[in-house]
């Protein structure tokens, strides 16, 4: 299947052999419905369909890119929930692996006071990706390959995603890395940083929150100084972004840009920035992946704007005629 955008693509589509693959966790997120800001006073859950990667597949599909999912879910209800939702979605699941070692991986997700999201995750079945799943994922056939730090926290997934992304590298496959980094997971900061320095450095698109910034580079509050910190990395696109307060990217000439926010009535924040990221990946695709421009980033940003408007994580990614709308309103 050929991979390509919507209307939202600059230069048309561009042919490929496969999809993007986004690669390792799918899970049930259950998610704060109380309005309590604390996951400690929180009584009341919503279960949906979510984990990072797998919402990437399914934005990216809503947005008319080809896209897969590899994986590993429980041999369980929630495993099956999860794969018949992406397949629905139009998501190739012919990666994902179920096995009876674990059950499927939870998340808890809440908003803080200032509507920013919060992640706690249980992690199970999707650790459990191996080099022989990476090996059987046909990446030199690919359009692109989408990871992210959730499965550099353990084993065997942090050696697999980092396999995954070293055969990619050596076959000339674009790989995009959404740090997208849960503190919960990495006591040891340090460690987090080594997880992922074999990931940026070979990483074609490097995408991070101010928060990522600040914690794997040391960096401050200033955005335009983690900008600069996250662009003298490897990788030769880098986007940072910080929920609400707006995205940050350096131009051809290496001037900072500040490209604010689409104000929204936000409802859900849990989802927003893998539609930030599927977003961009589709006007990347349609640059042949050449560097983006303010435009290209103030479409993801109205992507992961958009979003936020309905519940999370999956139910919340916007179609190609519903971010096409909002971009014109």
């Amino acid at each position: 299947m050929t991979a390509g955008t919507g209307s939202g693509g600059r230069d048309g589509d561009v042919g490929t052999t496969g999809p993007v693959l986004a690669i390792g966790e799918t899970l049930i997120d259950l998610i704060v419905s109380d309005g309590s800001p604390d996951l400690a006073t929180a009584t009341t859950f919503e279960a949906r369909d979510g984990g990072a990667p797998a919402n990437v597949a399914v934005a990216l599909a809503r947005l008319g890119v080809s896209s897969a999912f590899g994986g590993v879910v429980g041999d369980d209800a929630f495993g099956r929930r999860l794969r018949g939702v992406l397949n629905r979605e139009g998501v190739d699941t012919s990666r994902l692996r179920a096995t009876a070692e674990a059950p499927t991986t939870l998340a808890f997700a809440w908003k803080d006071d200032r509507g920013d999201g919060h992640f706690s995750l249980l992690r199970l079945a999707d650790r459990l990706l191996t080099d022989e799943d990476v090996d059987g994922f046909g990446i030199p056939g690919l359009a692109g390959i989408v990871v992210g730090s959730v499965a550099l926290a353990a084993e065997p997934s942090r050696t697999a995603i980092t396999h995954a992304v070293e055969v990619a590298a050596a076959a000339g496959v674009p790989v995009v890395f959404d740090i997208n980094l849960r503190s919960s997971l990495w006591p040891d900061l340090a460690v987090a940083a080594e997880a992922c320095r074999p990931i940026i450095e070979r990483a074609t698109v490097l995408k991070a929150s101010l928060d990522d910034a600040r914690a794997l580079l040391g960096v401050g509050d200033d955005p335009i100084v983690a900008l600069r910190a996250i662009a003298a990395l490897p990788p030769r696109i880098a986007v940072l972004t910080d929920g609400a307060r707006g995205s940050y990217l350096l131009d051809g000439e290496g001037e900072p840009h500040d490209v604010p926010a689409f104000p929204v009535d936000a409802v859900e924040p849990t989802g927003a920035g893998d539609a930030f990221t599927a977003a961009l990946v589709s006007r990347l695709i349609a640059r042949d992946w050449a560097a983006p421009d303010i435009e290209d980033v103030r479409y993801a940003s109205a992507a992961g704007a958009l979003a936020t408007t309905r519940p999370g994580a999956m139910e919340g990614l916007p179609t190609q005629a519903e971010l096409d709308e909002f971009m014109v309103s």
